[in-house]
Parts: structure tokens; sequence; C-alpha cells
């Protein structure tokens, strides 16, 4: 008998359990999402775009070179080493080295460039060569070739076939026993194939030069009597050949005549 109501006692029990149990034996009500970030929603911008490499400074812009003329006359005078007169001075001369100078100048030529050349004169001419050749090259008129008479080894022929503007050669006048100004330093030979030195019958010893012989002559270098390069000659004290009586140096220009 007590037994049976323990039994019953204990199935009470667990029959108020059930009814009257806790909280938690409920089911739990479904999860909510959390709400999305602000920041997820809002639109990303495209990255910004990387320079290339090498590229970020901009090379500058190149100027365009100023247009540009031929370069104005210079020259330079100087003593002349012993050894660059190699064949054109020797002891006996008239004038002694000391008293030569090295005259350095650009001159125009008839390819219509400028160029270097070179020659060998007293020194108390040495100012009016440059005062002159100063003018010619200003006014474009052409020179062939100025090169020292050493080049052609004192040869005063060679030198003229070659058509060479020189000036210092110690030697005699032509057909003469006497010195050639030349020997003095105070005589210049100008393009002589263009200006032949012609003898009182008419006649040039130098093939490329006859087609020369008369003037007035119209052609690139040619001089002619009362011409700008006479004048300018001639307002330094310098005489031409061309105006000699017999024969004519239509090339020659001396300081003190002969």
């Amino acid at each position: 008998m007590t037994r049976t109501r323990a039994v019953l006692a204990v199935s009470a029990g667990c029959l108020f359990a059930a009814a009257c149990g806790p909280a938690t034996s409920h089911p739990a009500p479904p999860a909510t999402a959390a709400p999305a970030s602000a920041t997820a929603s809002s639109p990303v911008p495209p990255p910004s775009p990387t320079p290339p490499t090498g590229s970020a400074t901009p090379e500058p812009a190149t100027a365009t070179p100023a247009p540009t003329g031929p370069p104005k006359f210079s020259a330079t005078i100087s003593r002349v080493a012993r050894d660059r007169l190699k064949y054109s001075w020797r002891p006996g001369c008239p004038v002694p080295v000391r008293d030569l100078r090295l005259v350095t100048m650009t001159y125009w030529g008839f390819d219509d460039k400028p160029h270097t050349g070179e020659l060998v004169v007293h020194r108390d001419a040495a100012q009016d060569i440059v005062s002159i050749f100063g003018r010619l090259y200003d006014w474009r008129w052409p020179i062939h070739k100025m090169e020292l008479v050493d080049v052609y080894k004192g040869s005063d022929f060679e030198s003229i076939d070659a058509d060479n503007t020189s000036a210092f050669n110690c030697r005699p006048a032509t057909g003469s026993s006497s010195w050639s100004q030349h020997a003095y330093g105070r005589a210049i030979d100008i393009n002589p194939r263009e200006n032949p030195y012609v003898s009182s019958d008419g006649s040039v010893a130098h093939a490329n030069a006859r087609k020369f012989a008369r003037r007035p002559v119209k052609a690139p270098g040619v001089i002619n009597p009362d011409d700008r390069v006479v004048r300018a000659f001639e307002r330094a004290g310098w005489e031409w050949g061309g105006y000699w009586s017999g024969i004519k140096d239509y090339q020659h220009f001396s300081k003190s005549g002969g």
C-alpha cells in the first residue's frame, strides 16, 4: 500500500513538471540576420590608374635652332717658325725670319663656303692684309686656295699652276736678277689662274690661264681694272700689276711697287 502511494505521487509530480516546466524547454525563435553593412552597400570607386614606369615626368620640348649664317671673318697674326719656311727662306734673303709674320685667316672659297688659309708677309704689311681680306670675305669674293708656297717646295710655278694665293717667297722678280717684293714679304699673288702674268706679246706661261689673259673678264675671282678689289688695295697703298705697261701681272699686288 505504501509503495502504491509513492508511485502515484511520483507520477503526479512528473505531470505537473511537464505542464509548468522552465522557459528554456520552449523552442527558441529563429535568428534574425544582421543588417548589411552600410559600407558594403556603397559603390566602390575604381582604383586610380598607375602611370607607366619612366613616363611620369614629361620630356621638355626641344627648341628649334635659330638659323645661322657663315662665321664672321677672323684672322690672327703671329710669328712664323723657321721650319714653316723650309723652302721659301734661306740665308742671304733680304728679310730675316724675325721680321716675317704668319697670317691665319678665313676666306670665301669657289665652293661658296668659308675656309681657313695662311699667308706669310712682312710684319709691316700684316695689318693691311687682314683689313683687305676681311673686306673680300664680307663681299663673298672667292679665292681658290691659300697655302704657303712651301707646300710646293718653294716653286712659284707649281704654286701658280695650282691657282694658289701666296705672298712671301725669297726669289728674284720674274725676268730679273733683283729681288722681287715677294722676297720682302710685301707682295701677294691672288688667284693666279684667273689673274695670270701676261707677257708683252700676250702669252701666258700656264695653259690653264690662257682664257683669262685679256681684260675685262667677267668670272668669279677675276680682278679687273678699277674694280673694288683694286680699290681696296689702293686705299692701303698697294699697287696692282694689272696697270703695268708692257707686261701685265693681274694676280700681283705690292706695297712698294715691283
